[in-house]
């Protein structure tokens, strides 16, 4: 019996094997030249109908069990707070504006207003101290978003894979597909991609700064790229093409190292950060090989004016690639754009603005850095549905006269978010990591004291 198992177990290897090489190589020649068959948009649409199913059988199930709380809690619901539209449905606080401005506390600028100080003042500012705490705009930007519906990944919501029958056996489906088919191919996709851009970048070392060298280079970069996005089965929607940057800066915002990928399939990007060790760091090393990158060591990213000459350097040589820069200095959730460093803008009067928007229903791309390290950010993406993201070309934005690097950046961040749909946020991305800055607590500290009447 052991002997007629282990004869069938490699007969069907056998046959499997064929089969899957021709498949992987299929999928390696389209993605080198930048082909494909329309199989992942398929899929996705697929993948799109097994959620909507799930998502229905789901909230069935919840209407169910949830009938009776339901009545419970209308019955106690306060009538005038429904017709009000202030009950269970709003904000668990609601902001008191009337207190804020017949105080005087909060007013335009261009409206003076001097006031005696007041005891109950202290009130008004322990409230909006509660207020920032439970509605907190800033720090829920580095965690993973929330999403509407479940997209049968335990990571995203726990314990609905359990709440019925049918959902439990479609679960299981997608546990085996994910895990047992897509990650095995896609970890081969993933390394060959990475052995042919090692081995590929090491031979054009050699070769002596030219346009062949630069042309090489590219057909390399691009071949590479594609294959590690089909790895991740990425579905990218790239828009307004002819905005695409040729030489000079482009910067976008930031969810994740895999936003190289994703950018680095249409286009052939010098890249700008701190030299990193581990998997980063061999890519790095590899990319820097073929051509200028512009890589610091971590010394080096505190001297903000040898960094400027680097890059200054870099945009003015037309030879060279266009640099590639995230400006928020940390990755975002994909839920908003925080504020951006002025650096970039200082050096060059022309960006080319980019705006990246993830699908987060068939997997999230956020990094969360201080909780998971490069590899197991790798391993989710991979053992995930699909990557699934639009890209936005913006048309190139000129510093204009009596504007200075900050406003620059503030309103190029501003075209970013709302062509990507998000929200713009003027708070720093590293308070992820750092405290508030003190002139950021001085700063309503002086407006309250200038309101204030002196004798």
């Amino acid at each position: 019996m052991m002997l007629g198992a282990e004869q069938l177990m490699i007969a069907a290897v056998s046959l499997m094997f064929f089969p899957i090489v021709a498949i992987l190589c299929l999928t390696i020649v389209l993605a080198s030249f930048g082909k494909s068959l329309g199989i992942r948009r398929t899929y996705v649409a697929l993948l799109l109908r097994i959620f909507e199913f799930a998502g229905t059988k789901l909230a069935a199930h919840t209407t169910y069990e949830d009938e009776s709380d339901s009545e419970d809690e209308d019955q106690e619901e306060n009538p005038a707070e429904s017709e009000n539209g202030n009950g269970n449905g709003g904000h668990v606080i609601k902001r008191d504006f009337y207190l804020t401005v017949t105080r005087g506390l909060m007013r335009p600028e261009w409206e003076p207003f001097k006031k005696n100080f007041e005891l109950s003042d202290i009130c008004y500012f322990t409230k909006c101290g509660m207020e920032a705490i439970i509605e907190d705009d800033v720090t829920h930007r580095f965690n993973a978003g929330e999403l509407a519906s479940w997209n049968l990944l335990t990571r995203t919501n726990t314990g609905y894979q359990l709440t019925s029958a049918r959902l439990t056996v479609l679960w299981c489906i997608g546990f085996l597909v994910r895990y047992c088919v897509l990650f095995p191919f896609r970890l081969i996709l993933a390394a060959v991609a990475i052995i042919w851009l090692v081995v590929s970048t090491a031979f054009l070392g050699y070769f002596p700064p030219s346009p062949l060298k630069r042309s090489m280079y590219s057909r390399v970069s691009l071949m590479s790229f594609r294959i590690m996005a089909r790895a991740c089965s990425a579905v990218i929607t790239f828009h307004n093409q002819e905005n695409r940057v040729k030489n000079g800066i482009c910067v976008a915002n930031h969810t994740s190292p895999i936003d190289v990928f994703m950018l680095s399939c249409d286009n052939c990007y010098a890249l700008v950060g701190q030299a990193h060790g581990g998997l980063l760091g061999l890519l790095q090393r590899a990319l820097g090989r073929a051509t200028s990158h512009v890589f610091f060591e971590r010394s080096e990213v505190k001297d903000r004016h040898l960094v400027a000459q680097r890059l200054k350097e870099h945009v003015n040589d037309l030879d060279k690639l266009p640099i590639l820069i995230f400006p928020e200095g940390t990755c975002i959730n994909n839920t908003s754009v925080m504020m951006f460093k002025k650096g970039s803008f200082e050096v060059s009067t022309t960006i080319y603005p980019v705006a990246i928007k993830y699908d987060m229903r068939f997997g999230d791309a956020f990094w969360d850095s201080s909780k998971h390290g490069m590899v197991t950010h790798l391993f989710n993406i991979m053992t995930s549905w699909a990557l699934v993201c639009d890209i936005w070309y913006l048309p190139p934005m000129q510093r204009q006269e009596n504007e200075d690097a900050v406003q620059f950046a503030n309103r190029v961040k501003r075209e970013i978010a709302k062509q990507g749909g998000l929200v713009d946020l003027d708070w720093d991305g590293q308070l992820k990591r750092t405290q508030a800055k003190e002139s950021w607590k001085q700063k309503p500290q002086e407006q309250y004291s200038n309101m204030l009447k002196v004798d």
